[in-house]
């Protein structure tokens, strides 16, 4: 049996591959793949900016329908609708072993390096496999992944209920963290967007106030947050002025979490001096260590919906990569279009 993957050279940039579906080693399940959402890592990777295996099928939100196990796999079977947790642990350093498997040095992510969604057909380990609710929307299926990022965040952060929040950027991490914020009872939440429509999600999503960048210092916002500034601030960009535009806005003893991912050569002036002074927890968060079981219970109770979506097959990967780039929609690719077809159709009726 082959299949059709989107693979990633250095070299020679995305290309279409037929090519035979790898057999399943013990422990492993194959699936058709119904929608696979597009990341800001994927254009890091594309750009050169995130270090990637060469030759990588790319794609590490996904959601797609069980077709074959291995005969020592249990609980899950042909048809089961899934989503994918796209990391591997080496399982024995230090981190693996203290439960913080996510900080290993040696972790490689499904996409990243090791193949990906963006196929026909995706062999993983079924033990990363987490089965959805068969009602479940392909896009609430594949979101769960972002979505698990986002929950470890708020855990980092560690917000108490009442207090305020400050999120930079509303693209799909950042409604889902406006989303997460209201779950959790924080208030007032404020989102810092320059675009409208994202403006508009934020407020859907939970947000008490959204304004453009420029307009922080309004009395609107002033009026709402009070003169100390707030007890969180999110950049969920990925961006060192923005980060320390953010800094100046945390209430002294308030907490700072950096969520985008920043070039690494972005740097800002922080001094040591501050931190001591205004008594600042600075944290910061990567991927979804575990947490992508809580994110299949939560992803019903959150408007997802929301979120502007548009869908691309497989062999317009190109025109799905300009759309992401124009930062309108959430966008997704689906490699299996009349399964996805299907798929949808419940949610129709």
């Amino acid at each position: 049996m082959n299949r059709t993957a989107l693979r990633h050279h250095r070299a020679d940039g995305l290309t279409l591959v037929d090519e035979p579906v790898p057999a399943l080693a013990a422990g492993e399940a194959s699936l058709d793949v119904l929608v696979v959402g597009l990341c800001g890592t994927d254009a890091h990777i594309i750009a050169g900016t995130f270090p990637s295996a060469d030759g990588v099928i790319m794609g590490h939100e996904v959601c797609g329908i069980v077709r074959d196990v291995a005969d020592d796999v249990s609980g899950l079977r042909p048809g089961d609708l899934v989503t994918v947790e796209p990391h591997w642990y080496c399982t024995s350093c230090s981190y693996c072993r203290s439960g913080d498997e996510h900080l290993c040095a040696d972790k490689k992510g499904y996409g990243v390096k090791l193949d990906g969604g963006m196929t026909t057909t995706m062999t993983a380990p079924a033990r990363i496999l987490y089965r959805l609710d068969p009602a479940t929307s392909p896009f609430t299926g594949a979101m769960t992944e972002p979505l698990a990022c986002c929950i470890h965040s708020m855990d980092r952060l560690d917000p108490a209920s009442g207090t305020s929040v400050l999120i930079a950027g509303c693209g799909p991490a950042g409604a889902m963290l406006v989303a997460l914020s209201k779950a959790r009872g924080l208030t007032p939440i404020v989102v810092s967007e320059p675009s409208p429509e994202r403006r508009e999600l934020a407020r859907a999503m939970g947000a008490e106030l959204a304004v453009h960048p420029d307009d922080l210092d309004s009395p609107e916002v002033g009026a709402l947050v009070g003169e100390h500034g707030f007890h969180s601030v999110i950049d969920a960009v990925g961006s060192a002025a923005i980060s320390r535009d953010l800094l100046d806005r945390i209430r002294k003893g308030g907490t700072f979490l950096v969520f985008g991912v920043a070039d690494p050569s972005d740097t800002m002036a922080l001094t040591p001096r501050e931190i001591y002074d205004r008594e600042l927890t600075i944290v910061g968060s990567i991927i979804n260590p575990y947490t992508h079981e809580r994110a299949v219970a939560l992803a019903p109770t959150l408007p997802l919906a929301a979120l502007p979506t548009r869908v691309f097959p497989l062999d317009e990967y190109a025109e799905a990569f300009r759309a992401q780039g124009e930062g309108r929609e959430k966008i997704y690719i689906t490699p299996n279009p009349q399964l996805f077809e299907r798929a949808l159709a419940p949610q129709a009726a």
